[in-house]
């Protein structure tokens, strides 16, 4: 199992303590503290910023963009803020000479489905899947999700014409 989504109203100590519950019925272990030191990214950020035409951070050895949708999510008539995962997430992972794996999900509404689809076959990009993570969102937001290994900073600049075909907000 890879992903499980929640949904939840009401006092946020009473829904953290349900989820602590449902977390420690499961084998996922607790968190671990964050390294003092973040481990070098050996990758050619700034040609990857570049490529992408705004800034990525480390994270645990991952060099990470989250990038929000430009149109504000809404469920059961509830905006649901970026930071619960209505974010385009693309992750590079250093694999040795210049190359790195990507991964990660584009959040895109179903006219731009097709054109994200193109945009990254044309960069020799797979994209795994297309989901959706609610019923009663607004608007429709479908998650696709890619794979790729290759020269970092050609992947960032396929998944940048990619990005550039989702209304994902502009970049600061």
């Amino acid at each position: 199992m890879w992903w499980t989504h929640i949904h939840g109203m009401g006092d946020p100590a009473h829904l953290a303590q349900v989820v602590r519950a449902a977390l420690d019925a499961t084998a996922i272990p607790p968190a671990a503290a964050a390294p003092a030191q973040q481990p070098a990214i050996d990758l050619d950020t700034a040609g990857i910023d570049n490529a992408l035409g705004r800034r990525g951070s480390a994270d645990g050895g991952i060099y990470r963009f989250t990038i929000a949708r430009n149109d504000a999510a809404q469920d059961s008539g509830h905006v649901v803020p970026p930071g619960t995962g209505v974010n385009t997430a693309l992750n590079f992972q250093p694999v040795g000479g210049g190359r790195a794996a990507i991964n990660g999900d584009f959040v895109v509404t179903a006219p731009e489905v097709q054109n994200v689809i193109q945009a990254l076959r044309r960069g020799e990009i797979t994209w795994s899947n297309c989901t959706t993570n609610s019923l009663t969102d607004e608007p429709r937001l479908f998650y696709m999700h890619f794979w790729a290994v290759d020269n970092a900073v050609a992947l960032a600049k396929a998944l940048r014409t990619a990005v550039d075909a989702t209304n994902a907000k502009p970049a600061q």
